[in-house]
């Protein structure tokens, strides 16, 4: 047996009937919910609970996020913008005119995740317009959240359905 034929037994290109693909799309999720605006989220549930120097250390790292995430954009925005739609038409095609798994899985992730680095970027505007004391901070970044969390349930789901689709039609007699 060799190397080459073992990668491929390991990374099937057959995403849907992975478990790779499928440990990939939770901990994708799991990583975007659990930071907003790059804060963990447990950071955020403490400066709620303790305030002070735990809403300090919060405030600051939502303040320089903020700043990181505006300052990519200014700087080169529309190149990225550039490029990631090339990049999301180029996936778009080969998944759904050419077909191709491979690329219908990382559509399914890539597209959602799109929308939530879009609300990122969003979020840091509103925040550095208002500079939201200490409630609105609060609840400004469990908006964010929820509306992760929104997109992430409809993102899976769709995946799943989808998947189930895709396994399906190589089933003989479907």
């Amino acid at each position: 047996m060799d190397l080459t034929s073992t990668i491929v037994d390991v990374i099937d290109t057959r995403s849907f009937s992975s478990v790779w693909y499928w440990i990939v799309l939770a901990t994708a999720w799991s990583t975007a919910s659990h930071y907003v605006l790059g804060v963990p989220f447990d950071m955020i549930t403490r400066a709620r609970r303790f305030g002070d120097e735990a809403y300090d250390e919060l405030a600051g790292l939502v303040t320089i996020n903020t700043r990181r995430v505006l300052f990519i954009a200014r700087a080169s925005g529309m190149v990225i913008l550039g490029f990631w739609a090339f990049v999301m038409v180029s996936l778009l095609l080969l998944a759904f005119w050419y077909w191709i798994e491979f690329a219908q899985a990382v559509v399914l992730i890539a597209l959602p995740m799109t929308a939530i680095g879009a609300m990122t970027l969003s979020t840091a505007r509103r925040i550095e317009e208002e500079k939201p004391e200490q409630e609105q901070l609060f609840k400004r970044l469990m908006r964010h959240r929820f509306w992760t969390h929104v997109i992430g349930m409809i993102s899976i789901f769709v995946t799943a359905l989808f998947g189930m689709y895709q396994n399906l039609l190589v089933v003989p007699g479907f």
